[in-house]
């Protein structure tokens, strides 16, 4: 069932801007299943796992005779219970829990997203973004076809249903036309599709449960359920199950790899397997590397919590300091909360974070960050930190300056709204208040994607983005803008 919660303020209560979080948005995750007769109740699950990675909406498609959906706004805690569950039949489900990296964030573009005509019934759940989307919509728009939502995921409804063929040559035809980053999971009839875009820049994974497949964004879904995984999904392969069988297609050359490296640095969960590499103990390369790169005198490490956790570890660990939790995070704090207007100062990053004095009084910090967005929020946590008798703070990032928004499935400030594209490190430091401020270095940061064997995309450290600007009539807007700006840059 959808939240009650009422965003309206009360009758003679000043009105409130929205504030943009202070870090990247975790783009979608999305899971499927195959031949089990809970398929459902395993979604849910499936998507409880994945809650991380998107808290605005959350929905399940499952088919039995006919295709069930149930979706709604908010955690999905507050969408489903065992009422909503119950009509939700059948040996087939998928599901999506979203951040809206494209479209709007209303109830008509929360996903899977579910189209039917005389013929066919199709459902999709996307993680991604399609650069090429506007241009596909505009073209398909011309020869009549009516959008429901804004939302770039409905572009693969329609080219689906305008192809001919089978379900494998109706897929393989639409992937044909699509440019970007796509992980996605389909429901046609009694087929689960699963794709991956050529370059493979989102993660998707394949896992077995009692004989019935598995598809999720993380394997952390598979622990939560008792799934086994079996194998990642290679980039440009489509996977067909239907009646307990896979089959595996490459209609698509397969590119060269560039997995978001972001999915280690902060988005995924660090019990996951992501792109064949476990993510905590990634993180824990980052940190030893940060470590090795920028030492300082300093009496303890202190993480940002979660994220920064296991780079902090590491970076202890290399530089053989004590690793302290000297900052503790409300983990219950709600999505909105009423708050004063100016009586309590910092109060937004006090309510998350609050420093333990006994153990920072009086001693020289290294508080280590997973990254550096918009900085507001690390110019709080220090001037608390010194509140709470720090007599040093020295903040190190386990990633380099991000300068350069996200065009392939991440919900990114502006490149205007990134400290670090309009600011040296001398000036962001003086920003944040803190004693010294230094970022992990793109070769370090390299040097832990080389370990991994795969090749990834770190386009807004680098600039270098693997889809170019140059792609003619598809190119996006958004990316060919990014690129006259560089140029002038």
């Amino acid at each position: 069932m959808p939240s009650n919660h009422d965003p309206r303020p009360l009758p003679g209560a000043p009105r409130r801007e929205p504030q943009r979080p202070d870090r990247f948005r975790e783009e979608c995750g999305v899971v499927g299943i195959s031949g089990h007769a809970e398929a459902a109740h395993l979604a849910y699950l499936g998507l409880y796992a994945l809650q991380h990675r998107g808290q605005e909406s959350a929905g399940i498609v499952s088919r039995s005779q006919r295709m069930h959906v149930h979706k709604g706004m908010g955690l999905v805690a507050e969408i489903f219970d065992e009422a909503a569950l119950a009509p939700l039949e059948g040996r087939h489900a998928i599901g999506h829990v979203r951040y809206s990296t494209a479209g709007e964030s209303t109830l008509r573009d929360a996903q899977p997203f579910l189209a039917t005509s005389s013929q066919l019934q199709i459902a999709v759940a996307h993680n991604g973004n399609l650069t090429n989307a506007a241009a596909i919509r505009e073209e398909l728009e011309s020869y009549g076809s009516i959008f429901q939502s804004t939302m770039d995921s409905e572009v693969f409804v329609h080219l689906i249903a305008r192809a001919r063929g089978t379900v494998e040559q109706r897929v393989s035809d639409a992937l044909s036309r699509v440019r970007g980053a796509y992980s996605l999971v389909l429901l046609m009839d009694d087929v689960l599709v699963a794709a991956r875009d050529p370059h493979g820049f989102r993660p998707l994974s394949l896992g077995q449960l009692d004989g019935a497949w598995i598809v999720s964004s993380e394997t952390c879904a598979f622990d939560l359920i008792g799934a086994a995984y079996e194998r990642d999904v290679e980039p440009g392969e489509v996977v067909l199950i239907r009646r307990g069988r896979l089959r595996s297609l490459q209609p698509l050359p397969r590119s060269k790899e560039r997995f978001c490296v972001f999915e280690h640095i902060y988005f995924a969960r660090p019990d996951s397997r992501v792109f064949g590499h476990n993510v905590y103990q990634t993180r824990k390369r980052m940190g030893h590397e940060l470590a090795r790169e920028l030492p300082v005198d300093a009496d303890m490490v202190v993480p940002v919590l979660d994220s920064g956790c296991a780079s902090a570890l590491g970076y202890a660990e290399e530089a053989g300091l004590p690793y302290e939790t000297a900052l503790i995070r409300n983990h219950y704090v709600q999505r909105t909360f009423i708050q004063p207007e100016q009586s309590i100062r910092h109060f937004g990053v006090r309510v998350k974070h609050n420093p333990i004095r006994e153990v920072v009084d009086g001693k020289r910090l290294i508080v280590v960050e997973d990254s550096i967005v918009r900085g507001t929020t690390l110019t709080k946590l220090v001037n608390v930190l010194r509140n709470a008798g720090a007599r040093e703070v020295h903040v190190r990032v386990a990633s380099p300056p991000t300068t350069g928004p996200c065009y392939y499935g991440i919900d990114t400030p502006s490149r205007e709204e990134l400290i670090a594209a309009g600011n040296s490190t001398e000036e962001i430091r003086q920003k944040i208040g803190s004693d010294s401020l230094a970022y992990l270095s793109l070769e370090a940061l390299r040097r832990v994607e080389d370990s991994m064997k795969h090749g990834f995309c770190d386009a807004c450290f680098s600039g270098e983005y693997p889809i170019p600007a140059d792609g003619g009539e598809e190119a996006d807007a958004q990316l060919r803008l990014f690129a006259s700006e560089a140029a002038d840059s």
